[in-house]
């Protein structure tokens, strides 16, 4: 599986979100930055942690002109129940097949346990930062938004 490296352009995608709408990452990518963070599983300690930090820094990733999107396996109806549960203002794309995990090139650091990546794309669609972590769920809020903030400066 090809990893999606920094300097790389981000692939185009079509997905499902939370609510069952259809989502197409030209909506975002080259017009926005974007934080894509891959998450293994909805209501588990350290996803639940990672997903709420993002919200608690919501409002600092939106002053900086940034698009944040959650993506995980589970289905739509896990995915809008664990938003509505934990106020995640934020959309969550069902990857029910893997295959934008795929795409991305985001590992299974244990074979079974889908890998915590998080990737900003800045507004060119180019990626600034790749960040993988399992266990460090406040890290990838932390060095997502210096990554954010660092592309709003090149723009």
């Amino acid at each position: 599986m090809p990893t999606l490296a920094v300097g790389d352009v981000a692939p185009p995608f079509q997905a499902v979100l939370q609510d069952g709408s259809q989502f197409d990452s030209a909506s975002v990518i080259g017009k926005k930055t974007v934080v894509l963070f891959f998450y293994p599983k909805d209501n588990t300690p350290v996803c639940t942690k990672e997903a709420c930090a993002f919200r608690d820094s919501y409002e600092k990733f939106t002053a900086a002109g940034a698009e944040v999107i959650g993506v995980s396996s589970d289905s739509p109806a896990t995915h809008l129940a664990f938003a509505a549960k934990h106020r995640l203002p934020f959309p969550i794309i069902s990857d029910t097949d893997r295959a934008l995990r795929r795409l991305f090139g985001v590992p299974n650091p244990l074979g079974v346990i889908p890998g915590r990546v998080t990737y900003v794309i800045d507004r060119q669609g180019v990626v600034r930062l790749v960040f993988s972590a399992l266990l460090a769920s406040d890290d990838h809020v932390r060095k997502a938004l210096a990554a954010v903030q660092e592309a709003g400066e090149l723009a």
